[in-house]
């Protein structure tokens, strides 16, 4: 233990010395060149050259920036309720908050992958995490909308996850936090981790045409942490790497107990093996419940399905499938470069970068290079696996991304910086101060076949002295530097939402020209659908009040509603009726204690109204819409329960003014 302190001794120093600080480092790049503000202006009217998504952490949501500019163009809304879009209050999206847990309105979402299409990005599908209660998203980017949520069951922190194959063929997912499986008793005591808990690997498959999810099968694992994971490319198409960390299967003060080691693991999954080893019959059926909730763009509704059932492969009985590769120390980053020939391992801890060759890799299998077994799983020597160390690059690697130039960017989050350094000779390049310590950083395809180089973008931790003062919490960072030449530069900084984590960035080419822009009215088969305000109705069933009402600038139809009695559920189903981009309507009432409406034109929505008391309660368009914008309102009269008063509505229909009045007048 005293040898373990002793060596991580500089690093807990320096990391004290620079979270206490908040300093600017030495090197600090100065981003206030003549060139630097053209370099990040999109003048109005223009586009940005790249969208840039980026995790929201602990907002549970994604968030859309234009690069250059740095300009937030969204947040979607994935794994969080939110009100401004109605997600997770409208009686359509509801069902996409179901999990075996039952509704859970939040999570925090870590990571990121665009799909892919022979190892490059295609601009269908986006894929996102949910760390806490362990979930996958794909988003459709037609529409920047959360289509399907799909649960992972044997799971707990789905941490690394939601990492692709090159051609979309499965989202992968490891879990960060061990535990019994599903199907075992939990009820044991924790100090039994060696022997009661496990990780798993899950493989969901993505169909090639609608790109919906299914759970495939699982590996099950010995119980350890599954940190970050990257698909194998070219000669190393077919497999996938993750690293470990809590290699000692520690279950207590793990900030003590999982970093004794030297070394904790790459590991090394040949998927294909895997796969065949499942379509043989060879994996066990497991009894879990799991959760699948999919929304339409048709019925503009989602729905949940409970599933019952997986299957598990356990890798010590199947020895092809895995095999671990040492790696110092902590590992955090686990990094495939374009050519699938370099993996490259960051271990926080480690005062070095490894760097390991998929050839040589193979060749260890194949003369059974190795160094013992951990709990069943080959150990391939080290020395074997290496192609070499990049020596004294910096403090706390985390991060790897690389150019189309044969250069790898590592981010460091103790010493503040990013690193350029050479695959070819493993030499380090260039370094450039970020402010301050980065965990991620996104290089546009930088994880693909085909990077696209030009930016970086680092996603800082820490922002003091960067931004004016908002409370004891400061806001996020993200930097954006130039790296078209031999040297990193500065360009710009902007905040962030959340916590951001991994990142992905594509040419805005790819998603501008397919984005929808409406849903087309005859396509619309939501079940409460109002094809026209002479369709508008209003109907009783019990204590149900189902009003079928419609929205067009600037008024809704019916605005007059009145028979409504305490005790009743009211559902208020609203169509927006417009066919031009951009004109969506909003729909509130006063009162209601969910959230309001968005409805896109030619949308459906669904707003469950529980009314609190009798008395007259205005409705009205909450998003602006027109000129008219705040005439775009109207009445729903309540009345008490047992009342008389019949169902009725009306559109433009004014009470008579009395003629003394209007002689008055």
């Amino acid at each position: 233990m005293k040898k373990f302190f002793l060596s991580i001794a500089p690093v807990l120093t320096l990391l004290i010395l620079v979270n206490l600080s908040g300093c600017k480092p030495k090197s600090a790049a100065d981003a206030t060149g003549s060139d630097v503000a053209s370099r990040v202006y999109v003048p109005p009217g223009k586009y940005d050259e790249l969208y840039n998504f980026v995790s929201g952490g602990f907002s549970g949501q994604v968030s859309v920036y234009g690069i250059p500019s740095g300009r937030l163009l969204r947040v979607i809304p994935v794994f969080s309720v939110d009100p401004e879009k109605a997600w997770g209050y409208s009686e359509e999206t509801k069902p996409m908050f179901n999990t075996s847990h039952g509704e859970v309105p939040w999570d925090d979402q870590h990571h990121l992958d665009l799909s892919q299409t022979n190892g490059e990005i295609d601009g269908r599908w986006l894929f996102a995490n949910a760390n806490n209660t362990p979930r996958i998203a794909r988003i459709d980017l037609k529409t920047f909308r959360t289509a399907e949520i799909i649960e992972i069951p044997n799971s707990a922190g789905n941490h690394s996850s939601p990492f692709i194959t090159e051609n979309t063929e499965y989202v992968v997912a490891g879990t960060r936090f061990s535990v019994p499986l599903d199907d075992a008793s939990g009820d044991v005591a924790i100090d039994t981790y060696k022997k009661n808990f496990k990780g798993t690997i899950s493989f969901v498959s993505v169909a090639p045409t609608n790109g919906e999810m299914k759970l495939a099968f699982q590996l099950a694992l010995p119980g350890m942490n599954f940190d970050l994971s990257h698909s194998g490319k070219g000669p190393s198409s077919g497999w996938f790497f993750f690293s470990c960390y809590n290699s000692e299967q520690a279950h207590t003060l793990l900030e003590v107990n999982a970093s004794k080691r030297d070394k904790d693991y790459i590991l090394a999954v040949n998927w294909k093996k895997a796969e065949e080893y499942v379509k043989a019959g060879k994996g066990r059926k497991q009894a879990v419940k799991y959760t699948h909730n999919v929304y339409s763009d048709s019925t503009h509704s989602a729905t949940s399905t409970m599933e019952t059932e997986t299957t598990v492969i356990d890798v010590k009985d199947f020895p092809d499938i895995v095999y671990m590769i040492p790696c110092p120390k902590s590992p955090h980053g686990c990094d495939v470069d374009p050519s699938g020939e370099y993996i490259v391992g960051s271990g926080k801890l480690a005062a070095l970068i490894p760097v390991f060759s998929f050839s040589k890799i193979k060749q260890a299998i194949a003369n059974k290079t190795y160094d013992g077994d951990y709990e069943g799983i080959p150990v391939i020597k080290y020395e074997a696996a290496l192609h070499g160390e990049v020596k004294k690059p910096g403090l706390g690697p985390l991060h790897t991304e690389f150019d189309a130039k044969g250069n790898a960017y590592t981010t460091f989050f103790i010493s503040s910086e990013i690193v350029k350094w050479s695959l070819k000779d493993l030499k380090v390049l260039d370094r450039q101060p970020t402010y301050y310590s980065p965990g991620h950083l996104c290089i546009p395809g930088g994880d693909t076949r085909k990077p696209y180089g030009k930016y970086l973008i680092a996603y800082n931790k820490i922002t003091k002295d960067r931004y004016l003062p908002t409370g004891p919490e400061l806001a996020q960072s993200a930097q954006l530097f130039d790296i078209s030449g031999d040297k990193m530069k500065l360009l710009a900084d902007y905040p962030s939402i959340g916590e951001p984590h991994y990142a992905q960035a594509l040419p805005a080419t790819l998603i501008s020209k397919s984005s929808l822009k409406i849903f087309k009215l005859e396509e619309n088969k939501h079940p409460y659908v109002t094809m026209g305000e002479k369709k508008s109705n209003v109907v009783r069933e019990g204590n149900k009040v189902h009003i079928y009402m419609t929205a067009m600038r600037s008024h809704f139809s019916p605005d007059n509603i009145e028979g409504v009695r305490m005790g009743d559920e009211v559902y208020f189903h609203i169509t927006n009726l417009e066919q031009d981009w951009d004109v969506p309507h909003g729909f509130g009432v006063k009162g209601n204690n969910n959230a309001e409406l968005l409805i896109m034109p030619g949308e459906t929505q669904t707003l469950k109204w529980m009314p609190d008391r009798v008395g007259i309660f205005p409705i009205y368009c909450t998003d602006f819409c027109s000129a008219l914008h705040q005439e775009m309102s109207g009445y729903v009269r309540v009345s008490p329960k047992g009342s008389s008063v019949p169902i009725s509505f009306s559109l433009g229909k004014n009470s008579a003014t009395p003629d003394s009045v209007l002689k008055k007048l």
